[in-house]
């Protein structure tokens, strides 16, 4: 296990105002290094994922592994262009000046990681950071230990501790002590509403800024125009992928009355197409995971009518993928983020009950609808982070698009470009030339009125 102290900060603030990280070659060079190592160690991050999470090869090399490669691929191509100064407008009161922007690197980032994807939620943030030229320390969940491990393997076979550093531990001890003992120029989190506001106030207290990608409980709406077979194929993938243990998961769906039954048997049939009859048999089903949260789920399941799963074993940490009607609003499952696999199905009459049942919660990460009719109803006059029209989850896949919540799910993003402009900060320059100086700007002012009141028109 490392540890980190503040001489070893000392050593990342001192590597990184060397000025070394801050070239296109260094940073290109650092990106290719980091896809070799993945690719070095795709065989026992595969390993180490299942052992964490159940999560299948296939599984976990599309959510975890292939989506970085994309990621690092897209920075590569764009890198250069992201690192030029952009030109910008100066007014004619300046003349004879230009103005530009600079996208300046951080220092020393702090990127901390969840336990549900956790390879890809700490190296994605990594990929903002190295293409930003800044230093990072990297913590891995614990509740991920064989991943946790492998990463710090990995990383610290290619990388110099005083450029990128992964440090281990319980979060609740060695997050504050990192943020207490050290200045950090940005910390990035993945994570629990509670833990991103405990994080937050450590942060506030010196005056450190912060990305918080959070959670909440994403809607899914059925349209009474849905197409209702694809739209259950859709729905229970997104859902069930991982156990149903994704920030962006649907975590509800309201369906029109008109579509109830034929969504929940069309449901009903796509689970079993994807899972077999018992998803506990399943190489392609994940689990829980640990048991405190297993227990936690479990008392979701009196909390309406089980129509579909229902099956638990606590030895397993499996809960198998569930359909519950019927769960009344003020229900705990309809007021916590459920990140499990259960999946409530409310039936509504009109737009107006549906946005009722939505805007009763904070502000959620995702929304989906299924439809054509009511898509502007729903995406714009709902605040969510993002989401996609018929279909769930694939939003993510996009390098072009931002991620990042809203409200109580978070604040910043990041992805392709937007991670770039995450871990760097815009500086403003105003370059004037000598070859003109015109005395109006200068004291005295008396009789000059006018002429300023004419410039500055």
């Amino acid at each position: 296990m490392q540890t980190f102290t503040p001489t070893d900060f000392a050593l990342m603030k001192q590597n990184f105002t060397s000025g070394n990280l801050s070239s296109y070659d260094y940073r290109k060079k650092q990106l290719l290094l980091l896809k070799q190592t993945i690719q070095q160690f795709e065989p026992e991050i595969l390993e180490a994922l299942f052992k964490d999470l159940h999560k299948s090869e296939e599984e976990a090399y599309t959510t975890e592994i292939g989506f970085l490669y994309a990621e690092i691929n897209h920075t590569l191509k764009h890198l250069k262009e992201w690192m030029q100064p952009q030109k910008v407008d100066t007014p004619f009161f300046l003349f004879p000046s230009k103005s530009k922007i600079i996208r300046d690197p951080l220092g020393v980032v702090l990127i901390i990681a969840p336990w549900n994807y956790p390879f890809q939620l700490l190296i994605a943030p990594l990929i903002g950071a190295i293409a930003g030229g800044n230093c990072a320390v990297l913590k891995p969940s614990e509740l991920t230990p064989h991943t946790a491990q492998v990463v710090s393997k990995m990383i610290s076979s290619s990388f110099h501790p005083s450029y990128i550093k992964v440090v281990e531990g319980e979060g609740g001890i060695v997050v504050p002590q990192l943020m207490n003992e050290n200045h950090f120029d940005h910390v990035f989190f993945t994570g629990s509403i509670p833990v991103g506001k405990e994080v937050a106030k450590l942060a506030a207290a010196k005056l450190i800024p912060v990305t918080l990608e959070l959670g909440g409980k994403s809607p899914c709406i059925v349209d009474e125009d849905a197409n209702i077979g694809i739209a259950a194929r859709r729905i229970v993938w997104g859902k069930f992928t991982n156990a149903g243990q994704t920030c962006v998961a649907p975590d509800y769906v309201l369906v029109h009355e008109k579509k109830k039954e034929p969504l929940i048997a069309e449901m009903k049939k796509a689970i079993r197409q994807f899972y077999g009859n018992d998803a506990q048999l399943s190489p392609d089903y994940g689990r829980i995971i640990n048991k405190r949260r297993f227990e936690k789920l479990t008392t979701f399941l009196a909390q309406g009518e089980v129509v579909e799963g229902g099956k638990t074993e606590e030895a397993d940490l499996f809960i198998s993928p569930t359909i519950l009607l019927n769960p009344t609003m003020d229900s705990p499952i309809m007021k916590e983020e459920i990140f499990g696999p259960i999946l409530p199905v409310i039936d509504y009459k009109n737009d107006g009950e549906a946005l009722a049942w939505i805007e009763r919660n904070p502000k959620p990460l995702a929304l989906y609808y299924f439809g054509k009719k009511n898509i502007d109803k729903y995406t714009n006059g709902v605040a969510f982070g993002g989401g996609c029209i018929n279909n769930t989850l694939v939003h993510l896949g996009n390098t072009a698009l931002p991620f990042g919540g809203v409200g109580s799910s978070g604040m910043g993003t990041y992805h392709g470009s937007y991670s770039f402009k995450t871990f760097t900060r815009p500086k403003s320059i105003l370059q004037t030339a000598n070859w003109l100086d015109p005395s109006i700007k200068y004291p005295p002012y008396k009789g000059k009125l006018k002429f300023i009141k004419w410039f500055l028109k």
